[in-house]
């Protein structure tokens, strides 16, 4: 796959910037931005969403999460497996309670990308195991639970850059990316695309598989998960729409990296609204045999969400008529669509409360 768009080519820059990963933790140090987050369950009310985004409540709640975290999980709360290719190594890394951060490895180059890295120790360890040099973090978004890490990693690596969105208050971001543009790191070819709705910034980002002859890499952040996706934290049900539309528009072998261990949860939900889904029944299956060994779940394909993914399948029949008629027209129009992925949003979140 060609991936079109801007590319930045990370050998040849050298660091430069503001010296925005300088000065201690805090708001005032932070490039500016004072928005920031952190990992939120789905029932947060918008005032108490702004108290952790915008003040040192989420930067203190974050360092309760990762402490009461590797208390309880010394090795990570899932056992995950690489995915080799040639010359390309994905390296999932699970942190915190239910996250995931990833290193994205050239094998021949021994350089990485670190996708997420909430927790910078779990994130260092396996740099160090792994033999590497960090030379860039790639954040989806500014929540604590994706960004925690940006200061110690980027302190630790010198010549490590952070990408992110500048529309999101990203934590010692240093290098802003638009919809499209591209950072290449030796043979990884890595895509930014804009997907707002969970964070008005949000990005995902697709490593391309052609230089290493595999399977393209999506990870998703909060923007999707294996048979769900994220709150609309910060939009409206068609913007969320739209950004999942985006990620509908990639090939079937795309393989699905998300932000969080949700598979069971989410397949559980799937099950009430389309009861009679046999792919979903088949990957229940599986995620539950999975998960009593405490195995991550991850990767997905996107031709697996397609069959089972209720936020994926709002044009289907099936999930019209189950969820009731919607004031607007039906079909494929764009309005009626969002009207019931905002319908399923609220479901997701009654089943979760209970």
């Amino acid at each position: 796959m060609q991936i079109p768009g801007p590319h930045i080519d990370l050998l040849s820059l050298k660091r430069g910037g503001g010296d925005q990963g300088s000065g201690d933790v805090g708001p005032g140090h932070h490039g500016g931005s004072r928005a920031w987050g952190v990992g939120l369950s789905t029932d947060v009310p918008p005032c108490r969403y702004s108290l952790y985004t915008r003040t040192w409540l989420g930067y203190l709640f974050y360092r309760q999460q990762l402490r009461r975290a590797r208390n309880r999980y010394p090795k990570g709360h899932s056992r995950t497996q690489p995915r080799l290719f040639n010359g390309v190594k994905v390296l999932p890394i699970p942190v915190l309670s239910d996250n995931y951060s990833y290193l994205i490895i050239d094998t021949q180059a021994r350089l990485a990308v670190a996708v997420d890295p909430s927790d910078p120790q779990a994130v260092q360890a396996s740099i160090e195991k792994e033999g590497v040099t960090l030379v860039a973090i790639l954040c989806t978004h500014k929540h604590w639970d994706h960004s925690g890490g940006n200061r110690d990693l980027s302190r630790r690596h010198q010549d490590c850059r952070v990408y992110g969105s500048p529309q999101d208050g990203i934590p010692y971001l240093t290098h802003p990316l638009c919809h499209q543009d591209v950072v290449s790191v030796g043979r990884l070819q890595i895509q930014a695309l804009a997907t707002p709705g969970h964070t008005q910034g949000h990005l995902v980002y697709l490593l391309d598989g052609e230089p290493y002859e595999g399977p393209s890499c999506l990870f998703s952040g909060d923007l999707l998960f294996l048979s769900g996706c994220g709150r609309t934290f910060e939009g409206t049900a068609e913007t969320m729409l739209s950004s999942l539309d985006t990620v509908l528009g990639l090939g079937d072998d795309t393989l699905l990296w998300p932000g969080h261990e949700y598979a069971e949860e989410n397949l559980g939900f799937a099950g009430v609204v389309e009861p009679e889904n046999l792919a979903r029944e088949r990957k229940m299956q599986w995620v539950q045999r999975q998960r009593m060994e405490r195995k991550s779940t991850c990767p997905s394909t996107l031709g697996e969400e397609r069959a089972y993914n209720p936020f994926l399948r709002t044009h289907c029949l099936v999930l019209q008529e189950a969820l009731g008629p919607s004031p607007g027209p039906t079909g494929d129009d764009g309005c009626s669509r969002a009207q019931l992925l905002e319908k399923l949003r609220q479901l997701k979140d009654l089943h979760k409360s209970k």
